[in-house]
């Protein structure tokens, strides 16, 4: 039996790295969709891919060339890219550098009030320039930022604006927290808004009521539990809602019905290993 799931195990993988690697373009960059160009997100997502699953990057050197064209306008770009370009094994340029220290500088994205969802969570660009302000050994105050973040734990142990909680925002703060140094093991509370989200049936929700779980959520609460110090309750059952979200193209959708996404592919295979499966 346990010959037979690694055998299955290899069979979904080497599609997964057909999928990504049959999405780089000319350039050395990665989209998602055939035919389209080339994007930092895709790229360090469809690297990341590879990289989780210990397979070599295609063309890397192309990719390398690709990355320094790139305009460094938002944190974003320059979030993805320096991780990119880590990935590949290079060392941060200057010019990197310099840009990426001036972008994370705006007070915004490390702790004032007027950070607003952008992509996933109120908390993903702070997110984002903390693990940048960490890799350029930045100088902040942590200590504001914890208890900054901390202010919006609400009544239900979740984390979110203006007292509504949801896993996208409870990842984010937990994990934020995590890279502050913080005792994230020490908010019961925050594990059981989490498993509030789980479903029996396989995946989280974003919010405890909901019905649907899609892929996401399922990654941010299967990390989130990791976070602070748990397990998922219904790892079999979350395995097969991940595979049924898995094309015929070997990348893996949001929900069943989705196309495939560099993103959700990168959440489910994060899963999968993260529950050995």
């Amino acid at each position: 039996m346990v010959e037979a799931g690694r055998q299955k195990n290899h069979a979904w993988t080497k599609s997964v790295v057909d999928y990504v690697v049959n999405r780089q373009n000319e350039d050395g960059g990665y989209t998602f969709c055939q035919g389209a160009e080339s994007n930092t997100q895709d790229t360090y997502y469809g690297l990341s891919i590879l990289k989780l699953l210990n397979e070599p990057f295609p063309n890397s050197e192309k990719t390398k060339s690709w990355l320094g064209t790139v305009d460094l306008d938002s944190i974003y770009s320059s979030y993805y890219v320096t991780k990119a370009v880590l990935l590949l094994g290079e060392e941060l340029g200057e010019k990197l550098k310099e840009i990426t220290a001036s972008v994370i500088k705006l007070e915004r994205y490390l702790g004032s009030r007027d950070v607003f969802p952008e992509v996933s969570s109120e908390f993903t660009t702070v997110y984002m320039a903390l693990e940048l302000a960490d890799l350029l050994s930045l100088d902040f105050d942590r200590d504001k930022l914890a208890k900054w973040l901390l202010s919006f734990q609400n009544g239900d142990g979740g984390f979110g604006f203006n007292k509504r909680s949801s896993i996208n925002a409870t990842y984010y703060a937990i994990a934020s927290l995590s890279m502050l140094e913080r005792d994230v093991k020490g908010l019961p509370e925050a594990a059981s808004y989490v498993r509030k989200c789980e479903k029996p049936s396989g995946g989280f929700t974003v919010i405890p009521i909901s019905y649907m779980p899609y892929v996401e959520y399922t990654y941010y609460g299967v990390m989130a539990l990791d976070l602070l110090g748990e397990d998922c309750r219904h790892p079999i059952q979350t395995v097969n809602f991940l595979l049924n979200c898995r094309n015929r193209n070997g990348g893996f959708a949001r929900s069943d019905l989705g196309i495939s996404t560099f993103e959700n592919t990168f959440q489910a295979v994060s899963i999968l290993q993260k529950l050995r499966l």
